[in-house]
């Protein structure tokens, strides 16, 4: 008998169970042989905008792509500076730097791994021209302050929503809050493609119809180029993905939500830290991250049992070598150094079983008693 294997995601159980109407889309599509800005992507910047409250959905070839096409609509470039988060993934990091700015670093809270407004004001200059909040592993920032501090000083708020798609706070969801949302559509987020894909939210029909310009070669009329953009347009494959996905996303973020309660009930008393939901938001677990001590050790544990984990992220982004000319040292971003020291993600999907979710919890129970007795 094979052993029962969890994996840290499990794609093809999705796939399967939507086959049959995936590959009716995709004949939909090849049929038409309209690839590109079609009815499918239509269609799905439509709903997803209306999903987030927001009255436009641009859809964009990935996520990184949507933060720099938002970051260009909002005239940030060389020169200015945009106050981010270095517990993210590289991305957010790299949308800024490809227009030119430069990142300035806030350290995170200790409970959620998000923005700690409370540090804007130390590192706010002339040159600041826009915050950018991560809604990291699928908890909402907490935006009311950020986007306080944002208007009284005439700044931007781009949302890189990446990891967070139907996350609340205050009960209206993310992306519909700042200046331009940011969300990737890769293929094992919350809502995923088959590949890369990404889509910019906003309700500014100046900033919309910049993003439209920006990701079809700066023209609004074919062969008319009235600004220097790209071709980052998404895919109209991707798009028909996205647009059969669309009505269960609501459906999986609750199942994840399940899930997350099952650990957490569970694991609470074993685990160091578990992941925290503020009362003034919402959690759909894009990643499932606990922190333990002698991660290593607990890591090969699981791995040996069958149970996939990952680190996000092993290392912070003001300490990698890319970033070296930021001037950013150890010791500078503390709680996000500490973190990233002893956080791992667990196994997180919709389609967890109830027999797959007991293996973790015992697996994970027994990988932190023997590091009990190793010490």
């Amino acid at each position: 008998m094979v052993p029962l294997q969890v994996p840290l995601v499990d794609l093809r159980v999705q796939y399967q169970s939507l086959k049959p109407e995936i590959m009716a889309a995709f004949a939909e599509v090849l049929e038409s042989m309209h690839l590109f800005l079609g009815p499918k992507t239509r269609a799905f910047e439509q709903q997803f905008a209306e999903y987030c409250a927001c009255r436009y959905g641009i859809g964009v070839s990935s996520g990184t792509e949507a933060l720099v096409l938002a970051l260009r609509a909002c005239d940030i470039g060389a020169g200015d500076e945009v106050i981010t988060v270095s517990n993210t993934f590289i991305a957010t990091v790299e949308a800024i730097a490809l227009v030119g700015a430069r990142p300035v670093f806030v350290d995170v809270d200790p409970q959620t791994y998000l923005m700690d407004w409370r540090q804007l004001e130390a590192v706010c200059t002339e040159r600041t021209r826009a915050i950018l909040p991560v809604h990291l592993y699928g908890h909402a920032a907490e935006m009311g302050p950020i986007l306080e501090f944002a208007r009284v000083r005439g700044l931007r708020v781009i949302e890189d929503a990446s990891q967070a798609h139907g996350a609340t706070y205050q009960g209206q969801r993310v992306g519909s809050f700042g200046d331009i949302g940011c969300f990737s559509l890769y293929y094992s987020k919350n809502l995923g493609a088959f590949g890369e894909a990404g889509i910019c939210t906003t309700s500014d029909p100046v900033l919309a119809e910049k993003l439209c310009m920006l990701r079809d070669h700066g023209s609004r009329v074919r062969y008319h180029h009235e600004v220097i953009g790209g071709n980052y347009r998404l895919d109209e494959l991707q798009a028909a993905v996205l647009l059969l996905k669309m009505p269960y996303l609501e459906q999986w973020n609750q199942a994840r939500q399940a899930h997350a309660q099952f650990y957490t009930q569970r694991l609470r008393e074993v685990v160091p830290q578990v992941p925290e939901v503020c009362s003034w938001g919402t959690h759909v677990y894009c990643y499932y991250v606990i922190q333990v001590e002698q991660r290593d050790t607990f890591r090969k544990a699981l791995e040996e049992a069958g149970i996939g984990t990952n680190v996000h992220y092993p290392v912070p982004i003001h300490l990698q070598p890319a970033c070296a000319d930021y001037g950013y040292t150890r010791g500078m971003l503390p709680v996000t150094e500490q973190a990233a020291e002893r956080i791992v993600s667990l196994p997180m999907y919709p389609e967890l079983t109830e027999e797959q979710l007991h293996l973790v919890v015992e697996t994970v129970k027994q990988a932190l008693l023997i590091g009990v007795t190793q010490k």
